[in-house]
């Protein structure tokens, strides 16, 4: 076994990664405060060609030095946008056709080992705050919500590892591979 050289891994410029055909399916960042997390969604959506990364309230916007410090480079690789509001963002994105799912702890939830993503409408999921979670006013809007099981004392992950998880699952189960 030898690894890989980054001349073998046929890396995409930025340029040419944003023109690629992208996986219809978008993040949603709810008042995500910590940069480092920022950077680590726009690494995911990166490494999945992922259709849209909107940042959202508080959430850091680049070039913020802890998102560069993550993303390493993916700002400029990923189509992304900055919205006020999480809650007019995600009414918007209804109305344009896309099905729009918080990844959270709720009433209801639809376990990530059960859920199937239609593959008519686009998919958009929105990631909460680290303490507080996704926004009451937008989990009365969305159209279901997505819980990763656990099994811990803590019953909770760090929003980069379940950006990542989640992102994967998603990807997995349509073939986009």
């Amino acid at each position: 076994m030898k690894k890989l050289s980054l001349s073998n891994l046929n890396r995409l410029s930025p340029e040419e990664a944003l023109r690629q055909a992208r996986t219809p399916i978008a993040l949603i960042l709810d008042n995500v405060r910590s940069g480092l997390n920022v950077g680590s969604a726009f690494r995911t959506a990166d490494a999945f060609a992922l259709s849209h990364l909107y940042l959202c309230g508080i959430s850091a916007q680049p070039p913020h030095r802890e998102i560069l410090k993550t993303a390493l480079g993916a700002t400029e690789s990923v189509p992304w946008s900055y919205h006020e509001s999480s809650s007019q963002l995600v009414m918007q994105l209804q109305s344009e056709g896309y099905e729009v799912w918080a990844v959270e702890q709720a009433i209801g939830s639809v376990g990530l080992h059960e859920f199937e993503a239609r593959g008519e409408k686009p998919l958009a999921l929105v990631f909460g705050n680290e303490v507080n979670g996704v926004d009451e006013e937008v989990m009365k809007q969305v159209d279901g919500a997505i819980e990763i099981p656990q099994l811990g004392a803590k019953h909770s992950l760090n929003i980069s590892v379940c950006v990542g998880i989640v992102a994967w699952e998603l990807f997995r189960q349509k073939n986009w591979i």
